[in-house]
């Protein structure tokens, strides 16, 4: 099962797990990015079902597990990749901003993990994906929101983890680096935020997007395969990783420096 699966990284999730000859239950709110995606499959590897889904909606999330498990029986994998990005800093956020944000990025990985687990938990053998981010990591000027919600996925993630070591199920936790994706093209502008920052917050991630979908893709599936608790996808978020826990509170004076972006913080 993978959220998220219109466009970007779990389009790409979705076409790799089929070729490999997987089942799909793949979902998303972008009814016309999710008939894309369901075309470019290759339907003779694998039974496939399409779901219209606002994750952020606990009685629609509890439906569709009904009806991915009516529809196939089981559920083995379950990837919570559905994300969105606020552009603004936080005073240029409305609180309704946040409460939309937090709703899909962190309520919607905890309502998908509410629903499936009962069914992953009847299986030998499972495993759960969070889509956390590099910005689960460190907290960038102009990603309050984005990173609390990162953040707390990382933190959900870990905790489960550990309480399901017992169980047929393993966790696994994603922290992507820059992946080359549509979340900043369709980001939501802060309710305060000035008109021109959609264009120079769409610039800059161009710019700092080394990954393909496609690379992320395979890097998690790998994971996956390896179970592997933590995967970091990209060079940069291996850097990333490393500078963080070098310098925990002083990370971002360094980082803004190399990436030409200005440093709220002097």
């Amino acid at each position: 099962m993978v959220t998220g699966a219109g466009s970007g990284i779990g389009r790409a999730l979705a076409q790799q797990l089929a070729a490999a000859g997987s089942a799909l239950a793949i979902a998303d709110i972008d009814e016309k990015g999710l008939a894309r995606t369901a075309a470019s499959l290759p339907t003779k590897e694998a039974a496939v079902s399409k779901h219209v889904l606002d994750v952020s909606d606990e009685a629609a999330v509890r439906s569709f597990a009904e009806d991915v498990v009516a529809r196939h029986g089981r559920v083995t994998l379950l990837i919570n990749n559905a994300g969105v990005a606020l552009i603004g800093t936080f005073e240029e956020l409305a609180l309704d901003d946040l409460r939309w944000l937090m709703g899909i990025n962190f309520w919607g990985v905890v309502y998908g993990v509410t629903y499936f687990l009962p069914i992953l938990k009847q299986q030998t053998r499972a495993q759960i994906v969070n889509l956390s981010s590099v910005f689960g990591m460190i907290a960038p000027v102009g990603q309050s929101a984005y990173s609390a919600s990162k953040f707390a996925v990382r933190g959900f993630t870990e905790a489960i983890r550990h309480e399901l070591e017992a169980t047929s199920v393993f966790v696994s936790c994603v922290h992507p680096g820059g992946i080359h994706t549509p979340i900043a093209r369709h980001a939501r502008l802060g309710a305060r935020a000035p008109q021109n920052k959609q264009e120079e917050a769409v610039a800059l991630f161009d710019k700092l997007t080394p990954t393909s979908p496609e690379a992320a893709a395979a890097r998690i599936l790998k994971g996956v395969e390896r179970r592997e608790p933590r995967i970091l996808i990209g060079r940069d978020a291996r850097q990333i990783d490393i500078v963080q826990r070098l310098r925990p509170a002083t990370y971002w004076k360094m980082m803004a420096k190399r990436a030409s972006v200005p440093d709220t913080t002097k």
